[in-house]
């Protein structure tokens, strides 16, 4: 029983796929505070191009 446990303490097979897991987690929340932080002003580039289209539109009636 004792050389079980130290067989499973020196087991290090599982420690790289969870570092893996980590990594892409904290990618991923970069991923999301970016376009979170880029959000306001993508949305403020598109209000500004359909405000342009319908002043487009109106001159065209």
């Amino acid at each position: 029983m004792k050389n079980l446990l130290a067989r499973f303490a020196k087991d290090e097979s599982g420690a790289t796929a969870i570092e893996y897991g980590l990594i892409a987690g904290l990618i991923s929340i970069a991923i999301v505070a970016a376009v979170e932080a880029s959000g306001g002003a993508i949305s403020g580039i598109f209000s500004t191009i359909q405000g342009k289209l319908e002043g487009a539109q109106g001159k065209v009636k």
